[in-house]
């Protein structure tokens, strides 16, 4: 019997993909939630495939960090001793549950995962806001290794049960923990430690949950060149709009998965949307404040000569 490919989940992972190649995050807490509310598919499937999906995805972009040096590779395993027995055991926890209760508790587990991620993207576009993107110092770190453990333990415990956390919530424990990292070294320390982690949960959901390999091919078919397209224009979009966008779906899909009533969830929507355009307007207006002021500064520092007075001799 062949493989069945649907072309509407395709189409889905080619805009997924292309948010993740856009703005570095949000693949299993976008594709989950909609192969569950839009196309209907059991939570527990859902989940199943889209992280062995994520498996093949996670390498390219870990492989694409490695070669820029940007993977602490000491933290990166700590976190994975951590995490690795931890995505195992979430799905062997759900195994243990049975029964139709799984479904239930996928789907809220979810929402509130997803929920979680929205407050941890928001505060991580706070933070570059703040400090400017990237910005940290190149240098030796000691390893905490018990709160590194303990993050990537609870992680991996979540990612079993949700497909959802390997990229936003790690990278933002990660400031808490290591503040004077990179950015982009926490970027490629996390896709580095989600590869054995993902991997874990993704061996646990073939063996005892509902893997369906026709639905993740569907989701790779899209996902692939989609992340390769958003990341080959990523340098021309306003990332931190899109993020915020990204923040908007999350909530109003959490908010769903949790069962909010379906008025609460227009008010949400349409509260994001005014706020996300107050913020675009604020960021333009203070861009062009800081520029004004750039000038200023650059006018104070080289200051233009004076044209020399003829000589009166």
């Amino acid at each position: 019997m062949g493989v069945h490919i649907d072309i509407y989940v395709a189409l889905a992972g080619l805009i997924v993909g292309f948010a993740v190649g856009l703005t570095g995050m949000g693949g299993g807490a976008l594709m989950t939630p909609i192969l569950v509310l839009v196309f209907g598919i059991a939570p527990l499937a859902a989940v199943s495939s889209d992280l062995v999906a994520s498996l093949i995805m996670k390498p390219v972009g870990a492989a694409v960090h490695a070669g820029r040096g940007t993977v602490r590779w000491n933290l990166a395993g700590w976190l994975a001793i951590g995490s690795v027995p931890a995505a195992f055991l979430g799905v062997v926890f759900l195994k243990a549950i049975g029964g139709s209760r799984v479904q239930t508790i996928i789907s809220v587990a979810l929402g509130s995962v997803l929920l979680l991620a929205v407050a941890a993207l928001l505060f991580k576009m706070y933070l570059d806001h703040r400090n400017g993107t990237g910005r940290g110092v190149d240098e030796k770190i000691r390893i905490k290794k018990v709160p590194t453990l303990a993050i990537g333990a609870s992680i991996g415990f979540i990612v079993g049960i949700t497909s959802v956390g390997s990229g936003t919530l790690v990278i933002v424990l990660l400031l808490f923990l290591y503040p004077r990292l990179r950015g982009s070294q926490m970027v490629g320390t996390d896709l580095a430690q989600a590869i054995p982690m993902v991997g874990a949960a993704a061996l646990a959901h073939v063996i005892f949950g509902d893997f369906k390999l026709g639905l993740t091919a569907s989701i790779l078919i899209g996902s692939i060149p989609g992340v390769l397209i958003g990341a080959a224009i990523s340098s021309y979009a306003p990332t931190a709009f899109l993020r915020g966008a990204l923040a908007a779906v999350l909530l109003v899909s959490g908010l769903k998965l949790v069962n909010v009533p379906t008025l609460a969830i227009g008010i949400v929507l349409l509260v994001s949307v005014l706020v996300l355009l107050v913020a675009w307007l604020a960021i333009r207006a203070s861009g062009r404040t800081l520029g004004e002021l750039s000038g200023e500064a650059t006018k104070l520092q080289h200051p233009q000569t004076p044209a020399p007075s003829p000589s009166t001799s």
